[in-house]
Formats: structure tokens, C-alpha cells, sequence
């Protein structure tokens, strides 16, 4: 399973490292053109150019889950090929298509707009329902990719069977959805009317659970019940209405404040913590800088959380708890911002204006208490317990000296030949997969390998790290024996 899980969030590292750079461009858009933020029209060059950048940001941002369907679909595959990706693309299209609200409310007439039901089917897109499909077309691939139809058919054998193969599985997968979905969302709605009513503790509590069900795109069913007038709350509606907690029942913004310093202060500070714990901290630095900065200008977490979840979600557990504990802490403080988009840097200023806008100077102590907190908290439990967060993956565990490593012999065929031998021959290899210097095995029978014959096929040596592992040094080249060694697989 943990295998599964690293090979996933290895996967979600090519769309991640593309959303940092649009939540940047959303947070300079909406400091060029608050109206885009606040309402009005859109005037002048400045705000034309602002305007466009908000947009242009907005187009991966708001489609998130696209990016993710395609990196997973490719990232879990068997083999790098576009095939899976399409196949990803294919189930995606087809449950969106299946599980909308249009479809479900003329199947279901009971569901219609106003229900929990069509609520729930208003927020089929989302992140978690992007990896699903993704994983769908992974699946798809992996299983169909050499399928043999009888001749008439023959023209959609193999590859070209993965995306009908996929669909139909996501027919199947929308049925299945279409039952346990809205009990999912239904259930997480009567869960956020449970805590409305307690206070300081039900808001820590609703910032924990919002930011434990990012992975699976729950969240949103929370957000309707203390964000909008689902029960009567409509923390940011009410907030952005110009209203004051006068003019409501609670402390208005106490459902959005706490996450100001999390967001702006407490993400950065854990970035730097894992740059810090880092083996690779080029690598680490290289995605990690990004989603700090993107997190503190304009609130955008998602970059930065999709980087260790899957491969360290313990970790992960304890992030969502310390923003439900500095929700508590800034409700008692007295703090209050709002947000119409997130709680970064940008809101915070355009909300500073608005009547319920209370002690904003207070991010500033807010703000270094979470840095100091988050940075100790993912530091040590990082070094404790050896968490694969970005730079800490097992790629990042070759040295210099394997990287200069050079092979005895340039004929790629010859040398994936011999140390397929070596391990035991193909009967042998479970899996395969390879890194920046290494081919990495999981073999069934570990006293079939040869060490000597490793070596004498071109390879500098082996390394073994449990009984059903094999790990063979080849040196930058290895991509080219890895190429030939699935051929002959």
C-alpha cells in the first residue's frame, strides 16, 4: 500500500509543479485589479493587464483536476506512453457527463437544486475525482494494452482498446457514485451542522476536518455549511456583504481568520522545514520556494499539500490539526480577515477595509507563532520518522560517486541482457522501475542473484535493501538499460 501511495504522489508532481506559477500570476492579477475580487467594472491598462493575469492563473487553477487525471493516468502507467493519459481523459469526460447534476436530476427526480443530493453533484469536480480517473486510466492501460480481439475487430486491439476499456469502467464506477457520493457529502454536511454550535472549538474543528479532506475533495461540502447560507452561517458571504457581528449570530470571519497564518506564514515555514530535512535540497528547493511563495501571496496550499499527502499522510494529519489549533488561538485573539478567493496576502488587504475586519496588525504575531510552530512540528517528526516528503524520496538517495558512475559497456542491449541474467532472469522480476542512477527491482527469489555477473555485464554493483529488493548501480545511462530491459520483459 505504501508503495502504492509513494508512486502516486510521485505522480502528482508534474501537474503540482504547474500550479505554483498560476496562483502567483491570480495574486499580482488581483493587486493590479481588485475588481476582479471585489466587483466592478474593469478599467484602464493596469486593470486590463491584471484582469488577464487572474484569468490566465484561473484557467489551471480552477481545472486542477484535469492536470491531475492526466499526471496520474501517465505517472501510474507501466510504461511512459500518451495512451493512459487519453484513457484518464476518457473516464474523467465520461463520470463528469454521468454524475451531473443534469443527468442525475432527470434519473433521480427527487434530486433538485436546493437537496444536499444536487449539491453533492454540483461538486463532482474535484481533485479526488480527477486521481480516481486517472487511476482508471493507469488501470486501463496496464491490464488492456495487449489485448487481441478477434479480426474483425482487430483494429481496436491493444492500445487502442485502453480508452473503451476505461470508459466502460467508468460507467461502472459512475453507478457506484451515483449511490455513495451524495451520503459521503451528506454525511460531512450533518458533521459541519454538529460544530456550528460549538464555538471556538466547532471553528478549529471545521479548519482540521477542511484541510484533512483536501485529498479527496470533501472539503467543499464543509465550506457550503460555514461559508455560505446553507444552515443560516455565510461566514464569507455576510463578510463580504459589509455586515458585522452585530448583524449575525456569531463572530463573523471566525471561520476564515485562523487560516491567515497557517496559509501565509505556517506553509512557508514548513517548505523550509523540508528543504532543511531535504537530501536532494536543490531538488526540494526548486518546487517547495514556489509553493511558499504562492501560498503566502494569494492562499493557493494545494501545490505544497499534493507534494507529500499521499507519501506522508501522517504528516499530513498533523498539518490539518495544527490549522484547527491556530484557528482556536486566532478566534481568541481577536483576530478577524475574510477572504472571497483564500487566505493569503492579497485578501488579507482587500479585506482590511471591510466593517468586520477586526485586529488585522495581529497576523504579524499570529504569523511568526505558526512559522515557529510549523517549521519545529515538521522538522522533527520528518527526522523521527523519515517521511519521503520532496528532496527525501529513495531517488534521492544516490551519491555523487554513483552518479559519475560509468558503464563498462555502451551497448545498452548487451547490458540489460546480462543483468537480467544476473537477477535471475525474467521468471524472477516481479517489477522494475529505475531512478537517477539505479535500476530497482522487486525480485521473487533474492539467492538468484548474482553479484559477480552483475558486474561482469557493465554495471558497477548491487545493493540490496530487503529480501525481495534489488537495486543494481548502472550510472546516468540508465534510463537506456532500463528501455531495453522492458523490451525484453
Amino acid at each position: 500500500m505504501m508503495k502504492f501511495l509513494q508512486k502516486l504522489g510521485k505522480s502528482l508532481m508534474l501537474p503540482v509543479a504547474v500550479l505554483p506559477i498560476c496562483g502567483l500570476l491570480m495574486g499580482i492579477g488581483y493587486a493590479l485589479c481588485p475588481s476582479t475580487m471585489q466587483g466592478g467594472s474593469v478599467t484602464g491598462l493596469t486593470q486590463i493587464i491584471g484582469f488577464l493575469l487572474v484569468k490566465a492563473g484561473g484557467a489551471l487553477i480552477d481545472n486542477m483536476q484535469i492536470l491531475f487525471v492526466i499526471g496520474v493516468a501517465v505517472g501510474m502507467a507501466d510504461e511512459p506512453d500518451g495512451t493512459p493519459a487519453l484513457a484518464g481523459l476518457a473516464s474523467w469526460l465520461m463520470i463528469q457527463q454521468l454524475l451531473s447534476t443534469g443527468v442525475v436530476s432527470t434519473i433521480m427526480p427527487n434530486v433538485v437544486d436546493g437537496t444536499t443530493e444536487f449539491l453533492a453533484f454540483s461538486k463532482i469536480s474535484n481533485p479526488f475525482i480527477g486521481i480516481l480517473c486517472g487511476l482508471i486510466g493507469a488501470f486501463a492501460y496496464n491490464r488492456f494494452k495487449n489485448t487481441q480481439l478477434p479480426d474483425f475487430l482487430a483494429f481496436f486491439s491493444g492500445k487502442r482498446f485502453v480508452a473503451m476499456a476505461a470508459a466502460v469502467i467508468s460507467i461502472v464506477a459512475s453507478v457506484i457514485l451515483l449511490f455513495v457520493w451524495p451520503l459521503v457529502f451528506g454525511a460531512l454536511v450533518a458533521l459541519g451542522n454538529g460544530i456550528a454550535s460549538m464555538g471556538a472549538i466547532g471553528a478549529g474543528l471545521y479548519a482540521f476536518f477542511n484541510r484533512l479532506l483536501i485529498p479527496i475533495g470533501m472539503h467543499h461540502a464543509l465550506n457550503n455549511v460555514f461559508w455560505f447560507d446553507t444552515i443560516g452561517l455565510g461566514d464569507l458571504t455576510n463578510f463580504w456583504a459589509g455586515k458585522t457581528s452585530a448583524d449575525v449570530s456569531w463572530s463573523l470571519g471566525m471561520y476564515m481568520s485562523g487560516f491567515f497564518p497557517c496559509m501565509m506564514f505556517g506553509v512557508p515555514a514548513a517548505a523550509a522545514a523540508m528543504i532543511a530535512t531535504a537530501k536532494n535540497k536543490k531538488a526540494a528547493a526548486g518546487l517547495l520556494i514556489s509553493t511558499a511563495i504562492c501560498a503566502f501571496v494569494c492562499g493557493v496550499t494545494e501545490p505544497f499539500e499534493f507534494s507529500f499527502m499521499f507519501v506522508a499522510f501522517p504528516l499530513y494529519v498533523v498539518y490539518a490539526v495544527l490549522y484547527g489549533i491556530f484557528t482556536v488561538i486566532t478566534y481568541y485573539t481577536g483576530f478577524r480577515a475574510g477572504f472571497s478567493f483564500s487566505a493569503g496576502a492579497t485578501d488579507l488587504v482587500f479585506s482590511a477595509s471591510l466593517p468586520a475586519a477586526e485586529k488585522t496588525w495581529m497576523i504579524i504575531p499570529l504569523g511568526i507563532g505558526a512559522a515557529v510552530v510549523f517549521f519545529v512540528v515538521f522538522y522533527a517528526l520528518i527526522k523521527a520518522f523519515n517521511f519521503k516528503t520532496p528532496g527525501r524520496e529513495d531517488e534521492d538517495e544516490n551519491t555523487d560517486a554513483e552518479k559519475k558512475v560509468v558503464l563498462a559497456n555502451n551497448n545498452f542491449t548487451e547490458v540489460a541482457a546480462g543483468v537480467l541474467a544476473a537477477v535471475g532472469g525474467k521468471d524472477n522480476v516481479k517489477n522494475v522501475e529505475y531512478c537517477a542512477t539505479r535500476l530497482r527491482f522487486e525480485i521473487k527469489d533474492y539467492t538468484a542473484v548474482d553479484e559477480k555477473a552483475v558486474k561482469a555485464a557493465g554495471a558497477a554493483g548491487v545493493i540490496r535493501p530487503s529480501k525481495n529488493a534489488c537495486q543494481v548501480i548502472i550510472g546516468t545511462k540508465v534510463q537506456f538499460v532500463y528501455d531495453e530491459l522492458k523490451k525484453m520483459l
